[in-house]
């Protein structure tokens, strides 16, 4: 068997997202490509998490619905995964709290009193269990532990796994397989490591869920990156102090999710008149208001599109697996300072929380783009007309230079004005420097294509539905049809993209089928809905059957 799906359930606070990261490593460790999807609700305790670990002889990016083991640590983990278990599965439970279940019980009450380890420790006995049944030696086992346990926790943590190791028996076998064991990534973590890659000096962050673990995990790695954290009061203080930070010459980036975004929105429309770059990741989360706060949606793609008041150019992208966020996350950086326009990196709770098997060395790196800075000859005008519409750069304390920006419309040198000339001049100025973005980014992969061209079938989707419609599109002979770019957006490379198309279906997750609408706006047929709106992402066999009845 070349593929395994593991689900591990159990009470917030119980350590399912860590243990599950050591699930997949487990895996990982053994050569194979891994997917992990976790759904937990908005509870500090109690409630039902779960993490469900996917591995495969080859690259994914979404999860199924069976599952080959159940490691229950209630019995909630059992009723509210019946529909996952088949004649195959194996359920690996704890029997310390009266779980009604056929498999392999671990007393871990018990187990924990006499090797007094902490609760939290429970995890590593599952774990052992788990190598156990999928005939994976003590000794990857251990060493997965001495990876990712902490050196004052470790030796509890390897007594209890070892504890657990032997409590069960071997079901099957994971074979090891001939390919490096790569490092399992969130796309929090591979979009923020893409920002320092694109030249990040300061992140600023208020924490919000998606977002949230990419504040921790930059803030966690700060010194090592050579970057600021800062976390400010609130939302609206996170992008005023980005936009100063950037004004002074910092390479800055926010990350937040659609409450937040929606107090950013004037600091947004600042940002368009006084051209200072700044770029927001900006995850989404179901809605309206608070919504669903800790699942996933994609309902903000025109919030995001239209944002602020009056009009400026943006870029807005959305990757849609890890390799992507990380690639686009720098390239965003980058042209935002090239243009001096806000760019907003859109994922999602199932990119930027779910975590994948991460090969940097499948990442196409993007061209390293500095900003256009003043040369000190002559008086500095910060708005400088220019044939692309971006004006030299300058910083405060720079000889020679009073670097002026405003909110209010203004002339070339960051004076107000209010003359039918200057204004018409100053937007006329702005919408040149959308359309040189337009130009440079029509030489990027802005449109990503899988599949046959001669197909005669098409799915298009858009950010973290990529890999389970591409695993889809398979089953049907399918083509897969993918817009990096949302804004401006790539309608060439998108025509081209679509020549042959066939039969055309628009997989989304929200309601009212928002990336069929802006194909729609740009003159192109989106096809026929397929749509998903309770929170989670897509199982591929569960969009195989949505795309049946289409296909049927």
């Amino acid at each position: 068997m070349g593929e395994y799906s593991v689900l591990i359930g159990g009470k917030a606070g119980e350590g399912i997202n860590t243990a599950g990261l050591s699930i997949a490593g487990l895996f990982s460790r053994l050569g194979y490509r891994t997917y992990m999807y976790f759904d937990y609700p908005s509870l500090i305790r109690g409630g039902h998490n779960f993490a469900i670990i996917r591995a495969s002889e080859r690259t994914i990016g979404a999860h199924r619905t069976p599952v080959d083991v159940l490691l229950a640590f209630d019995q909630n983990s059992i009723e509210n995964h019946r529909e996952r278990v088949h004649d195959g599965t194996t359920v690996i439970y704890d029997a310390s709290q009266a779980v009604k279940a056929e498999g392999y019980g671990l007393p871990l009450d018990t187990i924990l009193e006499e090797e007094k380890a902490p609760p939290i420790t429970g995890n590593s006995a599952m774990l052992g269990a788990l190598a156990r049944v999928a005939g994976i030696g003590r000794e990857v086992l251990e060493d997965v532990l001495r990876t990712t346990v902490p050196e004052k926790h470790l030796e509890a943590n390897l007594r209890v796994a070892g504890r657990g190791y032997d409590a069960a028996g071997e079901v099957f076998t994971v074979e090891p397989l001939d390919a490096p064991a790569l490092p399992v990534l969130t796309g929090n973590e591979a979009a923020g490591l893409g920002l320092v890659h694109g030249g990040l000096d300061s992140y600023v962050a208020y924490p919000m869920t998606p977002s949230s673990n990419l504040l921790h995990f930059l803030a966690r790695h700060a010194e090592d990156l050579s970057i600021k954290v800062i976390h400010p009061e609130n939302e609206i203080g996170v992008i005023q102090m980005a936009l100063g930070l950037a004004y002074a010459g910092e390479k800055t980036a926010v990350g937040t999710s659609g409450g937040g975004f929606c107090l950013m929105t004037e600091g947004l429309s600042l940002a368009g008149m006084s051209e200072i770059p700044v770029t927001i990741v900006m995850g989404q989360r179901p809605g309206p208001s608070t919504g669903m706060p800790t699942y996933t949606a994609q309902g903000d793609l025109h919030f995001v599109l239209n944002a602020g008041q009056g009009e400026f150019p943006r870029l807005v992208v959305a990757p849609g697996d890890l390799e992507e966020a990380y690639a686009w996350s720098a390239t965003a950086l980058m042209l935002s300072w090239r243009y001096q326009v806000p760019a907003i990196v859109l994922t999602d709770k199932a990119l930027a929380e779910g975590a994948c098997s991460f090969d940097v060395g499948a990442v196409a790196p993007p061209p390293d783009h500095e900003p256009v800075l003043w040369d000190g000859a002559g008086e500095y005008r910060r708005y400088a007309r220019t044939e692309s519409g971006v004006s030299p750069l300058a910083f405060p304390g720079r000889e020679g230079a009073v670097v002026k920006v405003n909110s209010y419309a203004h002339d070339e040198t960051g004076f107000t004005t209010e003359t039918v000339k200057g204004v018409t001049a100053l937007q006329e100025k702005r919408f040149r420097k959308g359309e040189s973005l337009k130009a440079e980014l029509s030489t990027y992969p802005a449109v990503k294509t899988y599949g046959a061209r001669d197909a005669g079938t098409t799915i298009v989707c858009w950010g973290s539905e990529k890999w389970a419609c591409i695993e889809a599109a398979e089953e049907f002979g399918a083509r897969v049809v993918q817009p990096l770019v949302l804004a401006p957006f790539p309608a060439r490379q998108w025509k081209e993209a679509m020549i042959g198309a066939g039969r055309v279906v628009c997989v989304e997750n929200n309601a009212t089928g928002q990336l069929a609408l802006l194909l729609r706006q740009q003159g192109f047929d989106p096809g026929h809905p397929v749509l998903k709106y309770d929170g989670r992402p897509f199982a591929v066999d569960e969009l195989e059957a949505r795309l049946g009845e289409v296909f049927a």
